[in-house]
Order: structure tokens, then sequence, then C-alpha cells
């Protein structure tokens, strides 16, 4: 991991501070950081997971249809929403009937901003085109990074970059709203590299907690004792099953009563 990556990390305010702790430090070492720090705008602008684009996914028409729909039922929520869930498929595929979304969270105003496939880059997307606009939230709950790990030279780094982005422009267009960051999910029925780089990912957004962001690892709730995954949680060990869908409201649950009740 270069050192690029590792700024990327971290809020602008904790750069500020960093450039102030080195102020002692002679004036060429000086210039090398702030020059460091220059590229990291340039890095981060240049990185796929945080460049906002649509997405393509099972055809344009498609992805174009989910987008309106999601549009549709926030307009229809009307100016002020209790909860909006972010993410991709794993997010969308609560709304089926099998999976009781009503179920858990029908006693509130709620949105599912969920799309099959998205990855941070397409709901930077749709964030930057309308899905933060014309209401207030309460609640974000965002899961979002697994799509941007299948490639064989993906990085969770990146990933990473990508979900900080996205916090970003909750908090700049919501800034009112608690955001509830789950740690990326693990995949695979038995421990592989897949899982291995989900869990680096989790590792760097746990840091971006502070006191609007809330991280909650519920990761470790779907690995049996034997780090295996039970098909009765997720039935492709990706995508949640009824049950899985279960454990996951059971755990966010608490927390979202206790924001909602402040």
């Amino acid at each position: 991991m270069n050192i690029i990556s590792i700024f990327s990390f971290y809020s602008l305010d904790e750069k500020i501070r960093f450039l102030q702790l080195t102020m002692k430090y002679p004036a060429s070492t000086k210039a090398l950081l702030l020059a460091i720090l220059t590229q990291f705008s340039v890095h981060a602008q240049q990185l796929e997971t945080t460049t906002p684009v649509r997405a393509k996914t099972n055809g344009e028409a498609w992805w174009n249809g989910n987008y309106e729909n999601i549009n549709k039922d926030i307009k229809a929520l009307g100016p002020d929403i209790d909860l909006c869930f972010v993410g991709d498929s794993i997010t969308a595929r609560w709304r089926g009937k099998e999976n009781n979304w009503s179920k858990y969270w029908g006693e509130y105003k709620a949105a599912n901003l969920g799309i099959g496939g998205d990855g941070t880059q397409h709901v930077l997307w749709r964030l930057q085109n309308g899905q933060l606009d014309g209401y207030k939230a309460k609640i974000f709950v965002v899961l979002i990074g697994t799509n941007n790990l299948w490639g064989k030279d993906s990085k969770p780094a990146d990933a990473a970059a990508g979900v900080k982005v996205i916090l970003d422009e909750i908090q700049k267009k919501q800034p009112q709203a608690k955001i509830l960051l789950l740690s990326l999910l693990p995949v695979g029925e038995k421990p592989n590299p897949g899982r291995d780089s989900r869990a680096a990912v989790n590792e760097i957004i746990k840091k971006y907690a502070n006191e609007s962001i809330i991280y909650m690892d519920i990761a470790t709730q779907f690995l049996q004792p034997d780090n295996t995954i039970s098909k009765d949680d997720m039935h492709d060990f990706l995508h949640l099953s009824p049950k899985g869908y279960e454990m996951w409201a059971k755990a966010i649950t608490p927390k979202i009563k206790e924001i909602l009740s402040k």
C-alpha cells in the first residue's frame, strides 16, 4: 500500500492536523508532505471507485428503470423521511415480499436506495443526481463496496475511498442526518481471499466513524463457529436469505430506534 492510499483513509480535518504536527520538521520535509497531500487529491479523482458514473448492469434500460423507480419512491414519501438504505443488490433485494421489508420498516417512512450490481461509483452518481434532493432524512444506512472487489486488480483501499466519498456526499447534502455505516459482509461458503479483501475494507472504513457516522460491524454475525457461511443465512453465500435479512434487521434496529428517539 502506498502513502497516497494511506492518506485517502482520513478526512480533511485529519490531514490538516497531520500538517500541523509536521511544522516542526525541516522545510524540505514539509514540502515533501505537502506534495504528497496534493497528489492525494489527484489520485482520488482518478479512482474508478470515486468517479461518479451511471451503471449498465443488466443493460442501461434496466438500471435506469431502477433509478427512476427509486426517485418515485422518494417523492412519494414526502419531504420528511426516517430511514434511507443505500446500497447494491443486498439492499435492493430487501424489497422482495419474502424478505419482509414492511415487517421490519413498515412503521417508518423508509426508502430503499439499492440497485443490484452497483459499486460505489454508481451510488455516488445517483446521490449526486437527485437521490439526496427534495427531502430530509433522519438516518442513512449505508452498505456498499462489495462490488468494487470482484476484479483481480481491485484494492480494498480504493473500495474504501469510494465509501468515503459517498459518506461525504450524504453529509454535504443531508447534514442533519446520522449515518449508520455497516461493515461489508463476508462472501463464499468457506474462508477465501474475497473475505480477506472485504475485511480489509472494514478495517479502513471503521475509522470513518465520528459524531455523525456510526460504524457497526455485522459481518461476524453471518459466520458459523467454523467460519463457514450457512445457506440458511446467505442462499448463494453472497445475497441474504429471509433469515439473513432478519439477522440484519435485529442487528441494527436497536441503534435505529435509539437515534430516532432523540
